[in-house]
């Protein structure tokens, strides 16, 4: 099985609870006797946990670590500790344990997906690129349809949990056997569709990039993917408590903003392989926060829901744009690192943001998400500027 199909296959898996902690943590609260704002401590741990693995991993030299281990065992690596956070997880009596399992999730989390997105900028281009994270997006649109078709059949939280840890260690177990598989292929082209590699003499005059540029990829990167998950992750509780959905509504809701997101990397990559990646991803990044005025705007509750598909449609591609023209900004060889360092800034970025966007929430309403992420998506759009030139 080729590299690209392992890639999108342990995104497609470690999507589906990604995607679910949203629609079960009114139900784990309640176990846990805790409020709606405890879920952003336990995000918090998680999170550094994902960020440690991710610039380890960068630390450690990706490229050198790369290719003296190979892809395959770490992807493989990373799925099994996924399986045994979930373990965790599903038998967690409280908070505390719960929290421990959020952190062996996040260095699992941390490692496949720096592995991943290493290995793909270097080897896949636009098209394959788009696909891989929109395998994500296609776990992330099947996670909350299972996890509601489980709780209205009378399942608990535990064995949703419990069942997803089966099929991570099943995805690892295949991974495992499938190691050598990843066979690393030659180094394709930088946007080969918009432009030919510079030559070793090129590249040796193409100074650096400014600091400036490589703080505003980062940054941007955390922010984004804070607004992807802020919204996957709260977009339930903002359509039940704060637009009055019902909660099968807003859990089919939810499926369609990840359906979104999957529709977005699948169709809008073919089209950066012929506009080119800048137009795309500058297209995009003044989407967002047009979807996010839209579910602001006063109206009936399926107003809010386009805004939150909309958002979800634009927000798709940009990550992957972003770490597909790393190495036009970073070059060929600090590419590698760049992008681990992006992965490991979108993991802060994924926790932090929505940790706080919970705290929000919790004090002064659900009501308040597309408010909030109306002003993440202007500051993401503000952080794009000192990338514009980017190809």
């Amino acid at each position: 099985m080729p590299a690209f199909r392992l890639s999108c296959l342990a995104y497609l898996g470690l999507a589906l609870p990604a995607s679910s902690l949203g629609l079960l943590w009114p139900s784990m609260r309640l176990s846990f006797h805790q409020p709606v704002g405890a879920l952003g401590l336990a995000l918090a741990f998680g999170a550094t946990a994902e960020v440690l693995a991710s610039t380890a991993l960068a630390s450690a030299g990706a490229g050198r670590l790369l290719a003296r281990l190979g892809p395959g065992p770490l992807v493989a690596a990373g799925t099994l500790l996924v399986a045994l956070a979930l373990a965790t997880e599903a038998a967690a009596p409280g908070l505390t344990l719960f929290t421990a399992g959020t952190v062996i999730f996040g260095l699992g989390f941390g490692l496949l997906d720096a592995v991943i997105n290493a290995h793909g900028a270097r080897h896949f281009g636009p098209r394959q690129v788009n696909w891989m994270h929109a395998s994500y997006g296609l776990g992330a649109l099947l996670g909350p349809l299972l996890t509601t078709a489980l709780l209205s059949g009378g399942l608990g939280w535990r064995w949703v949990y419990g069942a997803m840890a089966v099929q991570q260690a099943g995805l690892a177990l295949l991974l495992a056997m499938t190691r050598r598989s990843w066979d690393t292929g030659p180094v394709l082209q930088i946007n080969s569709r918009n432009g030919p590699r510079p030559a070793p003499a090129d590249q040796a005059r193409n100074p650096a990039p400014p600091i400036a540029v490589t703080l505003a990829a980062l940054t941007f990167a955390a922010v984004e993917c804070g607004i992807e998950s802020g919204a996957g992750l709260w977009g339930y509780l903002f359509l039940t408590a704060g637009r009055g959905l019902s909660r099968p509504e807003a859990g089919l809701a939810v499926a369609g903003y990840w359906a979104t997101m999957f529709a977005g990397r699948a169709v809008l990559g073919p089209v950066a392989e012929r506009l080119g990646a800048r137009r795309v991803l500058a297209a995009a990044v003044a989407g967002v926060p047009v979807g996010a005025a839209v579910m602001a705007a006063p109206g009936p509750p399926l107003l809010a829901v386009a805004g939150l598909m909309l958002l979800g449609l634009t927000a798709a591609p940009i990550f992957p744009l972003l770490t597909l023209t790393t190495a036009a900004r970073a070059g060929d060889r600090a590419a590698t690192r760049a992008v681990t360092l992006q992965v490991a800034a979108s993991a802060a970025g994924s926790a932090a943001l929505p940790a706080a966007v919970g705290l929000t929430l919790g004090g002064g309403g659900a009501a308040r998400l597309a408010p909030v992420l109306l002003a993440l998506g202007l500051a993401m759009c503000a952080l794009a500027w000192p990338l514009r030139n980017a190809p």
